[in-house]
């Protein structure tokens, strides 16, 4: 079973080590003390079971949201860029520590009401996603 360390667990969720603590404190979070005296660390099951709750995903997996899609990769973040022209918009999302762009037309993004600060969700639908594991 992966055993994340605090700094790791905090950093994969977005969220502050001081949270994290606090979180595993109050007992939102399950820690591990592993014997022999190393690092405490949050267990990968409980970590992937935070990370559900924090995205608001349903156990289910049904849409959480108040429309249904057919896209099951939805990135809720923050406008951060809106590049328009006359025909075409490139809009960057902040969703948690990663960079979403996308290009749309710029009717699209003018009916949308995109421009910086507003909350969005990017939705990817992809019948090919490459998944990495890192080596540790």
């Amino acid at each position: 079973m992966a055993l994340y360390r605090l700094s790791e667990a905090a950093r994969l969720l977005g969220v502050s080590d001081d949270t994290l603590r606090r979180w595993a404190d109050s007992g939102r979070v399950a820690v591990e003390h592993p014997t022999g005296g190393g690092p405490a660390g949050v267990p990968g099951t409980a970590l992937a079971q935070l990370a559900r709750e924090l995205a608001n995903i349903p156990s289910d997996g049904a849409e959480a949201g108040s429309s249904r899609v057919s896209a099951r990769n939805q990135l809720r973040g923050i406008v951060t860029v809106v590049k328009r022209d006359t025909v075409m918009a490139q809009v960057e999302l902040c969703c948690g520590p990663y960079r979403v762009v996308s290009l749309m037309s710029r009717e699209a993004a003018d009916s949308l009401g995109l421009d910086v600060g507003v909350v969005a969700v990017a939705s990817v639908k992809a019948t090919n996603v490459v998944v990495e594991v890192p080596e540790r």
